[in-house]
């Protein structure tokens, strides 16, 4: 099963497994245009509003028009044909769904996919747990003391931290054992729900951020299998995956429960690792002087004497060490 997308993969007599990945590609691309046009409305769209509709959204043959493309080829792109399509047609189903940036690069990357090129450019990628282990990096990490400091994968696996960001995630990294997983926590671990007091943000945005993963590197059989998990054990995972939404983090603000030191609202940045492809720098840091700031600086207080470690399962936990004093 192709768990990528949720559907079957038909059976091949030949090359069954480059077969499957273009089934895989096809369907990935039938959806994105479809749920794309479906949340789009006449109106939005400019065009006159029209009574009786079957279904939510805009005509096949009104993206077509928008687009300035002729009916036949927008419903082949559609259904899932979009290999050897030009970046000027991409550019115009840009313009007529009214893509987003972070939709345009998915569906770029999709059709890149399709034409069987590497998505986003993106070198082939070393060992996560060897790249995190880095020395450099781990002096990077060890030197921010006053914000949270978290290395992530595209499989949402937390790779390394900051002392201060080991405290910080505690929920998350338990007391050891498999590597702690961002996705695996928000939808299978009950304590993410006291963690995020925005839950449903938290999974919106989790969901999004896989999607779009998925769509650079459709061949990854870590993220495949990690859907494939979700999917079968989550019924929130399941609903969300198939919205097709995609979304990079970037920047903003969000909010956290911490078990010890209770509420915080940290702004964060993303910050990709060129040296290590794939791999994200998240640093949460707290408006000067506010409640928050003093908060990070008691959890920090706890985790002072830490070094910044890749997260192998061995870590001394500063809030269970304190809880437990």
């Amino acid at each position: 099963m192709g768990v990528l997308t949720g559907h079957p993969w038909p059976a091949s007599p030949t090359g069954g497994a480059a077969y499957a990945r273009d089934m895989d590609n096809r369907c990935e691309v039938r959806e994105f245009l479809t749920t794309r046009r479906a949340r789009l409305t006449p109106v939005q769209a400019g065009l006159p509003p029209t009574g009786g509709r079957r279904v939510p959204g805009l005509r096949r043959s009104e993206v077509a028009t928008l687009a300035g493309l002729s009916v036949e080829y927008y419903a082949r792109l559609e259904r899932g044909q979009i290999a050897g399509a030009s970046s000027g047609v991409l550019e115009a189903l840009v313009r007529a769904l009214q893509l987003d940036d972070t939709e345009r690069a998915h569906l770029f990357d999709l059709a890149r996919a399709a034409d069987g090129i590497p998505a986003s450019g993106r070198p082939r990628r070393r060992a996560a747990g060897k790249a995190a282990s880095r020395p450099s990096l781990r002096w990077t990490l060890a030197a921010i003391t006053d914000a949270v400091a978290l290395v992530r994968d595209p499989q949402q696996n937390l790779l390394a931290t900051n002392a201060l960001g080991r405290a910080f995630a505690a929920p998350l990294i338990g007391s050891g054992g498999r590597t702690p997983n961002l996705a695996r926590f928000q939808f299978l671990d009950p304590a993410s729900r006291d963690f995020y007091p925005d839950w449903d943000r938290f999974a919106e945005m989790c969901v999004g951020i896989m999607r779009a993963e998925a769509g650079r590197d459709p061949h990854d059989r870590g993220l495949q299998d990690l859907v494939g998990e979700l999917a079968t054990r989550s019924e929130t995972f399941r609903r969300l995956w198939a919205d097709h939404n995609v979304r990079t983090h970037g920047t903003g603000t969000k909010r956290f429960r911490h078990p010890v030191v209770g509420d915080l609202t940290l702004a964060y940045e993303e910050l990709a690792l060129t040296a290590e492809p794939g791999l994200i720098l998240l640093v949460y840091t707290a408006e000067p002087g506010s409640p928050s700031a003093e908060r990070l600086r008691l959890l920090a207080s706890w985790a002072a004497t830490d070094e910044a470690t890749p997260l192998d399962g061995g870590l001394r936990n500063p809030v269970r060490d304190a809880e437990g004093a």
